[in-house]
């Protein structure tokens, strides 16, 4: 690795190959996650029907115009319609339908009275009820079928992944049946001689691989499927032989920590390097500065990235998720980002940009490091305080108290 490519350059590179998955047509009610290929449009209104925003009573508003509480006008109550109803009696002047909220308001109505607005309430109103209040206007309290959709109306457009509130919306709009990309299919490998299964005793020059799990997790997040979780020692033909069953269980990307550096043992750059699928270069980031990424023969992609697990989540949050994102044909691939003040100072590597751990407190509108022990990337204890990565641009030496930071939000 000679010069540092930028970090936006090696984005690039990997948007570049990427290609959107192939669609597939699945209930509304189970596409929860997914990303629609193609947008979820109204089949019916919504509401489908005028219907009445309060309990209360469904009236002329005219008969109610002068109604106060020295001079109540009472109407004679003809019909009762409780949720649910599909009937639609007939009123005359002076008469008025008790009305439960959500039941469709009579053809001749064209206001609500609030029972809070009436003399005996919903207790005792079948007979005849006392109105104190006059409707503020024709159409209070009426909920007009349409007011929020029509049929035919975009409810998610395409590109949007489709969360718990699109699928409501989706349901009430009577979609029954939407088109979404399939989830990207990935494998995870952690490289390292020195990794064991999470739960091993500890020993001496031996730690628990945590990478995995962090990004079993960070994939899931993606909306992505998990197909393989491995673990190799640092030999290049156990690393050939996890990427041929990767590809075997239909990987569309292919995720390693570790072994992508210039060591003595670095078993990615061993299985890959001089064949041409893969690049190795540095980017001009901290942490995070050696990176493998290309695509092979099957099609999967490769990701390799560094093995301390704040640069695997930095890495994955950088170049990883993007792509995953794009696979799914997401509109919207990249984090949201703020505009916060330093609440501390801390030091920058010069000349990389720097995505730090950090805490955000949301009212004060700061942030600062997750762990006081600044920005080392084998800080993994500090990863379950941070909710967000400052972000501090190549040619800032240092943050001092009060500077305005970049902040990218991921928990």
């Amino acid at each position: 690795m000679s010069a540092l490519r930028t970090v936006e350059d090696q984005v690039d590179r990997v948007l570049a190959v990427v290609t959107v998955l192939e669609a597939e047509a699945r209930p509304a009610t189970d596409a929860a996650g997914r990303t629609l290929a193609s947008p979820a449009v109204a089949a019916h209104d919504i509401p489908l029907f005028d219907n009445s925003a309060m309990d209360g009573f469904a009236v002329r508003a005219a008969d109610v115009a002068a109604a106060s509480d020295d001079h109540p006008v009472v109407l004679r109550v003809v019909a009762d319609l409780p949720a649910g109803s599909s009937a639609d009696p007939a009123l005359a002047s002076g008469e008025a339908a008790r009305i439960m909220t959500g039941s469709p308001t009579p053809g001749d109505a064209d206001a609500i009275v609030p029972f809070e607005d009436t003399a005996g309430g919903l207790a005792d109103s079948l007979g005849e009820v006392r109105v104190l209040r006059a409707p503020a206007k024709p159409g209070a309290f009426v909920r007009r079928r349409g007011g929020d959709l029509r049929a035919g109306d975009v409810v998610v457009a395409a590109g949007e992944r489709l969360g718990a509130f699109g699928v409501a919306a989706a349901v009430a709009a009577g979609v029954t049946e939407v088109t979404v990309t399939r989830r990207p299919r990935v494998a995870v490998v952690s490289t390292g001689s020195e990794l064991r299964a999470p739960g091993d005793a500890p020993e001496r020059g031996r730690i628990p691989d945590s990478n995995g799990p962090l990004l079993t997790q960070l994939v899931t997040d993606a909306d992505a499927e998990v197909v393989l979780v491995a673990r190799v020692p640092d030999e290049p033909d156990a690393v050939r032989a996890v990427t041929a069953e990767a590809v075997a269980r239909g990987a569309d990307a292919i995720v390693f920590t570790g072994g992508v550096s210039a060591g003595a043992y670095e078993p990615v750059r061993g299985a890959f390097d001089g064949d041409g699928e893969v690049e190795f270069v540095g980017v001009a980031m901290q942490p995070g500065k050696p990176q493998a990424f290309g695509r092979l023969d099957s099609g999967a992609l490769v990701f390799g990235l560094p093995g301390n697990p704040v640069s695997v989540a930095v890495s994955f949050e950088v170049f990883v998720r993007p792509a995953l994102l794009a696979m799914q044909g997401r509109t919207e691939i990249g984090r949201p980002l703020l505009r916060l003040t330093a609440e501390t100072a801390w030091t920058t590597p010069p000349g990389r940009r720097q995505y730090l751990p950090a805490v955000v407190d949301s009212i004060a509108g700061t942030v600062r490091p997750a762990t006081a022990g600044g920005s080392g990337s084998h800080l993994a204890g500090g990863l379950a305080r941070a909710r967000a990565f400052a972000i501090v641009p190549a040619e800032v030496a240092a943050v001092a108290v009060g500077d305005v930071i970049d902040v990218m939000l991921v928990g």
